[in-house]
């Protein structure tokens, strides 16, 4: 957010309050009688400097205490004409120059008893506006205390919200290390068992030169599959970051027997972590999708690179019927809520042409 109208709403409170300063000394000024022209040139020029008290405390004090007290010892000042003064005094005392506001006080008394020391009437003039000067350093000082309370509260409370959030990450970490430790354990286990059987029973077929029954060769591939598809899962679990770039995960799948062409068009740019994770799981997924779904396809992953961001493109031409749509699962669901989560949107269907389409847009940047 830009500062620029914070600053022009403190600009304008700021010369209000010289206005309305000046427009309670200066008629007091002209009804007094005493004054001339060059009075209430001073007087004037004393209510105006308070407009830029927040930018020169200090020079706007020595301003208009000097002022002032040259008005004093030409027109024998009522009271109520040191409220420039006074003004000046809280506003010194408001932002931390506490001694330097209690000297303008005690030089604005000073000059204002000097005119006639010996007058009782002018004693007591003096005594009210010690009085007042006294009040605007208290309250002065009592604003800023205010201030600072309100900026500390502020500062605990985010410290309080970071330290939330930080405290659900961890424990949303160990959450995830307790769940891979529970699959290592458990499903580690009896898959590698169900593997090594069909494997040995594979073997001792052979080794006795009789026909492999298909069902077997299949649980020993799809024990395989699974073995492999855990220790997928077991490494997103125990780190949120990527394990390769879309180019490897094209590799792997052509390693396992899924023709996939992998086409980048534009200028590659950094993206974002988040961006980053996001494509390389999009891709995981659909080709995932593919592979169990897709049957006997060809596979395309196309990456273009834009300056607003990224689209990512994962088609095959399987089995997917556009009169039947697909309900989406936890994989596809799951793509959604993250591409949505970083301000994208995802299209997910079958083709009119057959197949079926992942098309993902992704900003370059996470959005606040």
């Amino acid at each position: 957010m830009s500062r620029r109208p914070v600053l022009t709403r403190k600009g304008l409170a700021d010369a209000a309050l010289a206005v309305v300063v000046g427009a309670l000394v200066l008629p007091l000024s002209v009804l007094g009688g005493h004054a001339t022209a060059v009075d209430h040139l001073l007087l004037a020029l004393s209510a105006a400097a308070l407009g830029c008290y927040r930018l020169l405390p200090r020079a706007v004090l020595a301003t208009v205490t000097g002022l002032g007290a040259a008005y004093v010892l030409h027109a024998h000042a009522e009271p109520l004409v040191a409220f420039p003064v006074i003004g000046a005094v809280h506003t010194a005392a408001r932002v931390g120059h506490r001694a330097l506001a209690g000297a303008a006080s005690a030089l604005y008394l000073g000059v204002y008893v000097s005119t006639d020391p010996a007058a009782v009437d002018l004693l007591k003039e003096a005594a009210l506006l010690a009085g007042w000067f006294l009040a605007a350093v208290v309250t002065g000082l009592a604003d800023r205390n205010w201030q600072a309370y309100l900026r500390q509260t502020e500062q605990r409370a985010l410290e309080a919200e970071r330290t939330r959030e930080e405290a659900a990450l961890r424990r949303a970490g160990e959450e995830r290390l307790r769940i891979a430790r529970e699959l290592h354990d458990s499903l580690t286990h009896s898959i590698s068992i169900v593997k090594l059987q069909a494997g040995v029973a594979v073997h001792l077929a052979r080794k006795r030169g009789e026909e492999v029954p298909a069902a077997l060769l299949a649980i020993q591939e799809a024990s395989g599959e699974a073995m492999r598809e855990l220790r997928s899962t077991l490494e997103v679990l125990r780190s949120d970051e990527p394990t390769g770039t879309p180019a490897l995960l094209v590799e792997r799948a052509r390693s396992a027997g899924l023709p996939v062409e992998l086409t980048v068009t534009g200028q590659e740019r950094p993206l974002a972590a988040p961006v980053d994770r996001a494509v390389y799981r999009i891709v995981q997924e659909a080709l995932t999708n593919a592979a169990r779904h897709a049957g006997a396809a060809k596979v395309s992953v196309r990456l273009a690179y834009a300056d607003a961001g990224l689209t990512v493109s994962v088609d095959d031409d399987g089995t997917a019927d556009p009169a039947r749509p697909v309900v989406p699962g936890i994989g596809l669901t799951g793509m959604r809520e993250r591409v949505t989560a970083l301000g994208g949107d995802l299209h997910a269907a079958p083709r009119e042409e057959g197949g079926f389409s992942v098309r993902a847009r992704l900003p370059r940047e996470v959005p606040a």
